[in-house]
């Protein structure tokens, strides 16, 4: 075209019929894109979420009445959700002052 002096600055092409095999083509590997993409996506998320982990535990570990609080979160999220009993345990040293001595 630059013999005629005409610059072409973009060819659109409309209405292309594909073979059937290709179109199957295509898609599968358009949909091994779309896993892929979201395979990346799950595993920046569990990244982020490891990290998140990684925070709380070094905060609970500075304050052991943080544990206790969560702990305790826990259990009234559960006893709201569901009507059921919860057992829990309970350290023994904290029952020590409450059981009678031996003589």
């Amino acid at each position: 075209t630059d013999e005629w002096g005409i610059r072409v600055e973009r060819v659109e092409i409309k209405d292309i019929k594909l073979p059937l095999q290709m179109q199957r083509s295509m898609a599968a590997e358009a949909e091994a894109v779309r896993e892929a993409r979201a395979k990346i996506i799950a595993s920046e998320g569990e990244q982020a979420a490891s990290r998140a982990l990684k925070m709380a535990a070094e905060v609970i570990n500075q304050s052991p009445a943080a544990l206790q609080l969560r702990y305790l979160q826990t259990l009234n999220i559960i006893s709201t959700e569901k009507n059921s009993t919860i057992l829990f345990p309970i350290p023994v040293d904290i029952l020590q002052p409450l059981l009678p001595t031996p003589e």
